[in-house]
């Protein structure tokens, strides 16, 4: 028999066997085209999301040849690269002229000859909306020309064409809650306009903006401004043009090269397409060249798809294994007509090969469906639409390649093991036994502690290839310990009931289909637990840098024209009304000395100030500011240096906010409601100082032997008519010592507080206080359209105050993220259980046989099953959180190096880096899926005992 005779007949075996056995087949199938689904449709949503440079020019250009900008230099000469984007000054140009002596640029003059334009120019504006108003972009802009399709879409309407007609984007309707035919007033010039059309931006799905006619709101409104000097001019943005060059001519290098001539810089489709040499570039010669490194990216690729097809392996192997103990009546036949122990692996590796391909195309061609079937879904996911369904040809048949071959390495161990049974044993159902290797796993917990001191001085050295490497190192150590670990398990059922103790004992005896189960297991979870513990960490740092604006879940209302007073009580109404408040408000006063600096501040020292005076030495100088800074953050560890940044006496260094609308001094008027809503300090002693008029100190460092001094200086304005003639004379400087209400230190960072003055105590200092603003306490935070209403109604109300909500840190996915990855996780260990247990049902139908005939219930089938379910998801989550912790750590100690050395060279940067442990998804993983896995399992497993032929 010829090689290829052979496979031949080891192809149609094993297509036979895979048929004949569907629900194993479909498993394996399942577990190799996952993987391949999910790659294909990664790579097909990258490759489509990711903009080519046509994509790119059409957002920018639209199907115009080019976009001429006038930088605003005047007419001298520039020099650009052909992207349009970098551009600059010649090395030998004369200095370039004030703003106000720069001459404008004849921009039109630059065209080629036979060429047509469109004009576009934008300006922030607010308009009324249907629960209020809000802030947006108007763009000026022809969008009906055809020169704009593909840059703005038309989905709904007409396109506007008169100057009372605008369009606005879909994003913009829905937040406005507005529809087609609505009425738009633009304020500020009162200009109504009539909602056309529903536009879209493909390449900026997200965009909250309108558009209108060019000369249809910036000329009316300017002129408007120029009639009524209450209304404040239009702040348009610089012009631009579209331009379509001379027909089949377009603009080339040489236009752009006679526009940098006159001062004007030039994005043309058709020399970005098809760039010209360097030699023709004159900026190239200052650019020199840019080489990117992609080494470290290729070697993270790899190593995430060696990782990938380890992964497929061993939790396809013991699929594979299930096929090949179940066949092994027929693989016996083979060897009985004179099969090799060769052709015998040949039919195992050989339905590897057949449900590998099947897996691969499978998953591929799932993966094209889902990508077209989710697309909308992408695309509004990335805030872009897909300029097509971008194949790269030999990425997807290297997918479909790896698919197959996974296949293959699956099956490689089972095949070695089926070769070398016996022909008798396979015949007769016999199972062989086989020593454990005790090498092994001495290599392998070598491997692990080696791998762990990789992966920690990688670490502390900042090398992350080693960190990677050793990590990679450890995981793969531990691996090698699970056949151990496993047989370790036997020995804890000895006090157990019936089904667990069968369970454990089960696992422990058979090893070859527990481990690789576990391991599989394992594999996931630690990626899953590493990166959850990364981005939990990450997200307290960010947490930790974060600078608020105000106290979190609070609102503040305030005034910024002190001559309309009446005008506060209605923002507040306008606040209590719309906004989700929870409970009274608390109202802020401010405080001056002399004449106001909010009022009089157009000439120098024209008004007064006041500002506690803070104390020098230990627990009031900041360490960490002046001289020493330096030579102390190289003798302190980062948890030092974060005790000493949070101290009372450097957190006014690092918390500089005067959100509440007061200068630097930070001293407000108030009572003991601010107390209890803003500085959330519910403590009846404060409150009784205030009461008693004795001020209340944030931070205790401005404070010495329960005093402050206070220093005012008493300046007051030729201007100010009416405290001037109560102050003639010169200015005059007082400083009081007060007793004061000391706060505990965690309260000195409160935003914008840093003394909270009771108003009579103000009044007999001789200083100015004016109610300024409200603090509200909200349930949540408020949507669009209670904004909108809130401004609306503060508008009617003369428009003289504002509202402000505190500022949360960066709005992040890490939940999403730390959501998606216990998902993978649990996917895989439900994967995973369920194999291994198809697996002991195989093996042990003579078990539960010898169970059923000395009259074990029939609910032991599925006791057992769940047990044996829940032994291998629970080792497998347990040894993998180990596991995935060590690269997180050292990732971490990376981070934290760095954080450092940025530390020691400013005394004043954090070098805050924790590591926090993602408990919740630890706990989902190391509880609620191993329960579930153990529960589907028995849930799944008949009890029903079938009838067996004992062979022999």
């Amino acid at each position: 028999m010829s090689l290829f005779s052979g496979w031949r007949a080891a192809f149609r075996i094993a297509r036979r066997d895979a048929v004949r056995a569907k629900g194993r087949s479909a498993l394996v199938v399942a577990m190799i085209a996952l993987p391949v689904l999910g790659v294909t449709a990664a790579d097909l949503t990258y490759r489509s999301a990711l903009p080519t440079v046509a994509e790119d020019l059409t957002a920018d250009l639209g199907a115009a040849d080019a976009l001429f900008i006038d930088q605003g230099m005047g007419p001298v000469r520039l020099e650009q690269m052909p992207d349009g984007v970098l551009w600059g000054t010649p090395e030998d140009a004369p200095d370039t002229l004030p703003e106000d002596e720069r001459r404008p640029v004849d921009v039109p003059a630059t065209f080629p000859k036979g060429s047509r334009c469109l004009t576009e120019q934008s300006l922030p504006a607010s308009v009324t909306t249907r629960h209020g108003i809000t802030d947006t972009q108007i763009t000026e802009l022809a969008v009906a020309d055809p020169l704009l399709r593909g840059r703005v879409e038309l989905t709904e309407g007409a396109y506007p064409k008169a100057k009372d007609e605008i369009a606005a984007t879909e994003a913009f309707l829905k937040a406005a809650g507005l529809s087609v035919g609505d009425r738009v007033t633009v304020r500020g010039p009162e200009q109504a306009y009539t909602l056309t059309g529903a536009l879209e931006l493909p390449a900026d799905l997200k965009s909250e903006s309108l558009f209108a006619v060019p000369g249809a709101v910036i000329a009316p409104w300017q002129k408007a401004a120029d009639g009524d000097k209450e209304i404040l001019p239009p702040q348009a943005g610089d012009r631009k043009w579209l331009v379509q060059g001379p027909s089949g001519a377009g603009v080339t290098w040489s236009d752009v090269l006679a526009a940098n001539e006159k001062g004007v810089v030039v994005r043309a489709r058709q020399v970005v397409l098809d760039p010209p040499p360097d030699s023709e570039v004159p900026m190239a010669a200052q650019m020199g060249g840019w080489e990117t490194n992609d080494a470290e990216m290729t070697a993270a690729a790899l190593t995430v798809a060696a990782m990938a097809v380890l992964e497929i392996v061993l939790l396809a192997g013991p699929a594979f294994a299930v096929g090949a103990r179940r066949s092994r009546r027929q693989l016996g036949l083979v060897g009985s007509c004179g099969g090799t122990r060769g052709q015998v692996r040949a039919v195992v590796l050989a339905g590897g090969a057949v449900l590998g391909g099947v897996g691969a195309v499978v998953g591929v061609g799932a993966g094209f469906g889902l990508t077209a079937l989710f697309r909308p879904m992408i695309e509004d996911f990335t805030g872009r639409r897909f300029g097509e369904l971008t194949v790269h040809p030999r990425e997807i048949l290297a997918i479909a390649v790896l698919g197959l071959v996974t296949g293959v390495l699956a099956a490689l161990a089972p095949a070695i093991v089926a070769g070398r049974q016996s022909v008798l044993e396979s015949l007769t159902g016999r199972r062989g036994s086989r020593r454990s290797s005790r090498v092994l796993p001495v290599v392998g917990s070598l491997v692990v502690a080696i791998g762990v001191a990789l992966a920690v001085y990688g670490g502390l050295s900042g090398n992350i290839n080693l960190v990677a490497g050793g990590s990679v190192l450890a995981e793969l150590g531990l691996l090698c310990c699970i056949p151990v670990i496993v047989g370790f398990l036997g020995r804890l059922g000895r006090r157990l009931p019936l089904t667990p103790r069968i369970a454990l004992r089960d696992a422990a005896r058979n090893r070859g289909r527990t481990a690789p189960a576990v391991a599989a297991v394992m594999a996931a979870v630690a990626g899953s637990v590493a990166i959850a513990t990364y981005t939990s960490s990450n997200a307290a740092e960010q947490a930790y840098d974060h600078e608020p604006n105000l106290t979190a879940g609070t609102a503040a209302v305030m005034a910024f024209d002190t001559s309309q007073k009446a005008n506060l009580p209605r923002a507040r109404a306008a606040v209590e009304q719309n906004y989700p408040v929870n409970g009274g408000r608390a109202d802020v006063g401010r405080v001056w000395a002399g004449s106001d600096c909010s009022v009089y501040y157009e000439e120098e020292n024209d008004c007064g100030t006041i500002g506690l005076v803070k104390p020098t030495g230990e627990g009031h100088s900041c360490p960490l500011k002046g001289k020493g800074a330096k030579e102390l953050a190289l003798r302190i560890s980062a948890d030092e240096h974060k005790r000493l940044m949070n101290s009372p006496a450097c957190v006014d260094e690092r918390w500089t906010s005067v959100s509440l609308g007061n200068d630097d001094s930070k001293i407000v008027i108030g009572d003991a409601g601010l107390l209890t809503s803003y500085v959330k300090l519910d403590d009846p002693a404060a409150a009784k100082a205030l009461a008693a008029g004795t001020p209340v100190l944030l931070n205790r460092a401005y404070a010495e032997n329960g005093e402050v001094t206070l220093k005012a200086v008493h300046t007051y304005s030729e201007h100010d008519k009416k405290n001037r003639a109560l102050h003639p004379g010169k200015a005059r400087t007082t400083t009081d010592r007060l007793k004061v209400y000391v706060a505990p230190d965690r309260y000195a960072a409160t935003p914008g507080i840093r003394m909270i003055l009771p108003q009579r105590t103000a009044k007999e200092l001789g200083l100015h206080t004016e109610d300024h603003a409200s603090i509200y306490t909200l349930s949540r935070e408020p949507n669009d359209a209670e904004r909108q209403a809130a401004d609306a109604a503060i508008e009617q109300s003369g428009n003289r105050a504002y509202v402000m909500t505190a500022n949360a840190a960066e709005p992040d996915d890490d939940a999403a993220i730390l959501l998606i990855l216990a998902l993978f996780a649990g996917v895989v260990t439900l994967g995973a259980a369920a194999i291994t247990t198809g697996l002991s049902k195989a093996d042990a139908e003579a078990d539960l046989t010898t169970l059923s005939a000395v009259g074990a219930p029939p609910g032991v089938r599925r006791s057992l099953s769940g047990f044996q379910c829940l032994v291998v998801a629970l080792t497998g989550v347990l040894l993998g959180t180990l596991a995935g912790i060590v690269p997180a750590v050292a990732v971490r100690l990376t981070d934290l190096r760095a954080a450092l050395a940025d530390m020691r060279a400013d005394p004043m940067e954090s070098a805050y880096t924790p590591i926090v442990m993602p408990w919740e998804t630890i706990a989902l993983l190391a509880l609620v899926v191993p329960v579930l896995a153990g529960l589907l399992a028995a849930a799944l497993t008949s009890s029903r005992q079938k009838l067996a032929r004992r062979a022999g």
